[in-house]
């Protein structure tokens, strides 16, 4: 048992760092091309790092899903160790992940409305005007297309793992 929690954990953490590798690889590419929208529509081209929007991997984007693949790597670790408290970790922190993975999704799905919230809140009649899901679409495309089924697979491996491993607490 304590194998398979340990297999699941470290499928999370690997699906966690799988996206910040590709901003981090791509997202220097999704930039330029968001900033040749903005110039398209007649904005600043500096308006994105003004304001603090960025693609690549830095900040949150890679110290988050690092610290949930520590996080998930010790658990598994705890889960071969078969310490005495593996079984409520198991509880607590599958639950987080699994949670802070509905935020993540949410995030993402919500994004255009606030990237115009935000841009909305600065006052700025440049920033005011931006055709956000031109913009986005245009950040988009500075991936690769296979972007998209990757972080497809991501939410399933994160979802469907937390859930096995939930599934099989309760039932065990």
């Amino acid at each position: 048992m304590n194998a398979l929690f340990a297999a699941i954990d470290v499928t999370i953490a690997a699906a966690f760092l799988s996206m910040p590798f590709v901003r981090n690889r791509y997202g220097g590419t999704a930039m330029a091309s968001a900033q040749a929208e903005l110039a398209r529509q007649g904005v600043r081209t500096t308006a994105l790092h003004e304001n603090g929007m960025r693609f690549d991997a830095s900040g949150h984007e890679w110290w988050a899903p690092s610290a949930f693949a520590t996080l998930m790597i010790a658990l598994a670790g705890i889960n071969l160790a078969d310490l005495s408290w593996a079984r409520p970790l198991n509880w607590i922190v599958l639950t987080l992940v699994l949670l802070a993975n509905c935020v993540i999704v949410y995030s993402n799905l919500t994004a255009e409305r606030s990237v115009r919230a935000a841009f909305g809140r600065k006052n700025d009649p440049e920033l005011a005007r931006i055709d956000v899901p031109a913009l986005l679409k245009a950040a988009e495309d500075g991936f690769p297309a296979w972007t998209w089924t990757l972080q497809t697979i991501r939410n399933t491996l994160v979802f469907g793992g937390t859930i096995a491993g939930l599934v099989v607490l309760a039932l065990s």
